[in-house]
């Protein structure tokens, strides 16, 4: 039986953080279903945001977005102004895999030191032996 379960954030320019999914024994498996960002500050700040989401651990926040990375399960784009003449507006595209380790968001504001919040839904599930199998092996596999 699967239920959703969610993650917000605020995360600085420049900012990493990491959402804490890893079990014991790896029998819990979950799939982003959701994912949407908003500024700190709505109408004050002129935001060119970009946030992605990783399965492995990220030492530097890009604003380069590459699909091919195997280890990127989501990535989102967020563009505003500080006057209410301009829409606000966002991009975002996930991957529907699913994975049973901990992810890594990252923020990177290519106009200005703005921080950006972040909202996740996640759909958890019960992963058999041969699905938590395959879930550690990619992420093992993404490691190396």
């Amino acid at each position: 039986m699967s239920r959703i379960v969610s993650f917000r954030g605020l995360i600085a320019a420049d900012g990493i953080d990491t959402v804490a999914l890893h079990t014991i024994n790896g029998a819990t498996g979950y799939k982003i279903i959701k994912m949407e960002m908003l500024p700190n500050n709505p109408g004050t700040e002129t935001p060119e945001s970009v946030v992605k989401i990783y399965k492995v651990p990220q030492t530097t926040a890009t604003a380069v977005i590459d699909f091919s990375d195997q280890t990127l399960v989501a990535a989102g784009i967020y563009h505003g102004e500080d006057t209410p003449n301009y829409p606000q507006d966002s991009i975002v595209v996930f991957d529907g895999e699913i994975f049973n380790q901990d992810v890594y968001i990252t923020h990177k504001n290519t106009q200005s030191a703005t921080s950006m919040n972040y909202y996740i839904e996640l759909e958890q599930m019960p992963l058999d032996l041969n699905e938590n199998t395959v879930a550690t092996l990619k992420d093992i596999r993404n490691v190396a």
